[in-house]
C-alpha cells in the first residue's frame, strides 16, 4: 500500500510534484535549513519591530548578495534601490520563506509535474486553512479545536513561518461543499470570521481556497498536533 496522501515540492518555483511519504515529511520539518530560515526569517521580523540594531543582517552576505541581485533589475532595480535597510530586510525575509520546501495538501496526484488546477489528477480529500496575523497566539486558536465537540477532524496543526499565524490540515466536509465553503464555515466555528490581524486586514487568508496551494514547511518545534495515519494513510479515507 502506498502509504502517501498528499504532495511535496522542493521549491515553489521549480521541481516536480512528488508523493509525500511520511519519511520525506519528517525529514523536512527536522531540517537545519528549514529551522535557520524560519529562524532568520523571525529574529529579523522581530529586530525591525523592537527597533534593535541591524548590523547583523545588514553586513550578511547573503542580503547583500540580495540586494544587488534586485538593484540591477532594469526596471524594479531603481525603486528597490530606494527603500529603506528596514524595507529591504523585510524583503530578504519573505525571499528566504518564499525559499523553503513545500507540501500541497489538497492535491494527492498530478498529471505531470506542473502544480496547476488543470494538471490536478486526484483530490486527498484534505483542505488547508490558514489564519495569518492573528491578534492572538496561534496556540489559543488552535487551543480551540481541542474543546469536546469540535465539528472537524484536524489531521495537522502548525504556526506558520512569522510566527503569527496557524496553519490547519483538516477532512474536508462534502456536504459543506467545496473548499471555500469548507474554510467559511471552520472560521466560523473557530470565532475568526470577520476578527481583523495585527495588520489591519481580515486574518482568513482566501486564497488557500485554490487546492493547489502551497503550504510553507514548517519546523518540527512548530508543530501543535500531527495525526500522523491520518494524514499519511490514504486507506482511512475510502
Amino acid at each position: 500500500m502506498e502509504q502517501f496522501r498528499f504532495t511535496f515540492q522542493q521549491n515553489q518555483f521549480w521541481g516536480k510534484c512528488e508523493p509525500c511519504t511520511p519519511a520525506v515529511f519528517n525529514t523536512t520539518i527536522d531540517s537545519a535549513v528549514v529551522a535557520r530560515t524560519i529562524g532568520m526569517r523571525q529574529e529579523i521580523e522581530a529586530a525591525i519591530a523592537q527597533g534593535q540594531p541591524l548590523d547583523k543582517w545588514l553586513g550578511d552576505a547573503e542580503f547583500r548578495k540580495f540586494c544587488a541581485m534586485n538593484e540591477q533589475k532594469p526596471r524594479a532595480g531603481a525603486n528597490f534601490h530606494l527603500l529603506t535597510p528596514q524595507q529591504k530586510l523585510i524583503q530578504w525575509a519573505n525571499a528566504l520563506k518564499m525559499g523553503l520546501p513545500c507540501f500541497i495538501y489538497g492535491v494527492r496526484r498530478f498529471d505531470g509535474v506542473r502544480r496547476r488546477q488543470a494538471e490536478i489528477k486526484e483530490l486527498s480529500a484534505l483542505f488547508m486553512f490558514d489564519g495569518d496575523k492573528l491578534p492572538m497566539h496561534p496556540r489559543e486558536l488552535f487551543e480551540r479545536t481541542q474543546v469536546p465537540g469540535f465539528p472537524w477532524i484536524v489531521r495537522l496543526a502548525h504556526a506558520t513561518s512569522s510566527g503569527c499565524g496557524l496553519r490547519l490540515v483538516c477532512e474536508a466536509r462534502a456536504e459543506l461543499g467545496n473548499i471555500a465553503d469548507n474554510q467559511i464555515c471552520l472560521a466560523r466555528d473557530l470565532g475568526l470570521m470577520g476578527v481583523v490581524g495585527t495588520t489591519g486586514k481580515p486574518c482568513l487568508d482566501d486564497s488557500c481556497i485554490d487546492a493547489c496551494r502551497i503550504s510553507y514547511a514548517p519546523r518540527r518545534q512548530d508543530i501543535y498536533y500531527m495525526d500522523e495515519n491520518g494524514l499519511f494513510n490514504y486507506q482511512n479515507n475510502e
